[in-house]
């Protein structure tokens, strides 16, 4: 097993080139592809840190960052847990910290850029479920029997629900977590939604690093999915959080976007 130095996600071997950075939402370094190990990395220094966001939700991260950055997500619930976005990296202490919390019912991710070493985490949880969006199994690079394929919306435990509305990447997934922000609820939103530096605005984008745009259809699309969800908070995958009127935020966002996309404000340009 290799992992990708760009993007941070598990190859079952090296190839000439990662499929997901030589994408067009992602990029390949100008001194080409490299690749690394666990192991490097662990002789290298990185380590895993788990902090707690709220009660019963935790921010996974690895410092230093493995690949794209992510943090990733535990949801501990009373019927099981959920490891969402898993980063590139995991070591012995990390795995640790997450089963402390309680049995991980399965492992997910938003979008394919945040596959990570999401069977390598599996086997250090104890051979846990890995659950990827039908629409972009094709982008595992490291088949394995624990993977299996899902359609939204999908409940992981009770209370704790996978839905696929697609915008980023066409399969690309939220989890909703009804008994967040005390009870009012919680949108993990990953890349599909991505709350903005002002923490007042949200966005979505076929590509961030390369700045390509979803059409207004697709915004408008994203939005009504989600606008269906009962939530008042929203949690991105780079640490970033909408803490109150969240489901409102991200409406009076996609306005925003799909009149800037449609010309309603041309003459302020």
């Amino acid at each position: 097993m290799v992992i990708c130095r760009t993007c941070g996600v598990e190859h079952a071997e090296a190839i000439e080139v990662c499929a997901i950075c030589s994408d067009d939402r992602q990029w390949v370094p100008a001194e080409g592809q490299q690749w690394t190990t666990l192991e490097e990395l662990a002789a290298a220094g990185h380590r895993t840190a788990l902090r707690e966001l709220e009660p019963d939700l935790f921010g996974l991260t690895v410092e230093p960052t493995v690949g794209i950055g992510q943090q990733a997500h535990l949801v501990v619930t009373p019927n099981g847990n959920l490891l969402w976005d898993p980063p590139g990296y995991v070591d012995d202490d990390g795995a640790r910290q997450v089963r402390e919390r309680g049995e991980v019912a399965a492992i997910a991710s938003s979008h394919p850029h945040m596959f990570g070493a999401q069977v390598e985490w599996s086997r250090a949880l104890g051979v846990v479920p890995v659950l990827v969006s039908e629409p972009d199994r094709t982008w595992v690079a490291r088949p394995d029997d624990v993977i299996s394929a899902w359609n939204g919306p999908h409940e992981v435990v009770p209370g704790l629900t996978l839905h696929q509305p697609g915008g980023h990447f066409p399969g690309s997934a939220v989890a909703h977590w009804s008994a967040g922000a005390e009870g009012r609820g919680v949108l993990l939103s990953g890349d599909t939604i991505q709350a903005n530096p002002d923490r007042t605005s949200t966005t979505m984008m076929r590509s961030y690093p390369n700045r390509i745009p979803l059409s207004a259809a697709v915004v408008e699309r994203v939005t009504d999915a989600v606008e269906s969800l009962a939530f008042d908070r929203l949690y991105d995958n780079f640490g970033h959080t909408i803490t109150d009127d969240a489901k409102a935020v991200v409406r009076r966002s996609a306005d925003r976007y799909v009149g800037w996309v449609r010309g309603d404000f041309d003459h302020l340009t």
